[in-house]
């Protein structure tokens, strides 16, 4: 389940530099998943990145902090259906009309935490 965990946040650290490098190109992406397959694709991901969390936590070098970023990724996931493709439609939008140093930032924040993630993850 670790190395589930680490895969997962490699793409987040991947999503959060290509956002840095090049925010249409990120948005571009996104707009892929704005589809009902899509939405499903998202939640999925999410709840498989938070269970993988929540079991790869003991074994980390942050366990609680890990565990909880378990729980917030199994309920944003299972929340990701409840919002609803339009509501996320217009999220997406929102950030798209954001200035680009904007988005910048938030994937500097996302290349972190994916970054983090691994660091934490990777056995001693």
């Amino acid at each position: 389940m670790t190395y589930l965990a680490i895969g997962i946040s490699v793409l987040i650290a991947g999503l959060g530099a290509l956002g840095v490098a090049s925010p249409e190109r990120l948005i571009a992406i996104l707009r892929r998943y704005e589809t009902p397959g899509g939405l499903r694709v998202s939640a999925v991901v999410r709840v498989v990145l938070g269970v993988a969390l929540f079991l790869a936590a003991p074994m980390s070098k942050a366990p609680d902090l890990i565990r909880l970023f378990g729980v917030i990724s199994i309920a944003a996931g299972l929340m990701i259906p409840c919002l609803g493709l339009a509501r996320i439609g217009k999220l997406v939008d929102w950030w798209s009309a954001r200035p680009a140093f904007v988005f910048r930032a938030w994937a500097m924040v996302a290349l972190a935490f994916g970054l983090y993630l691994v660091w934490a993850l990777v056995p001693y």
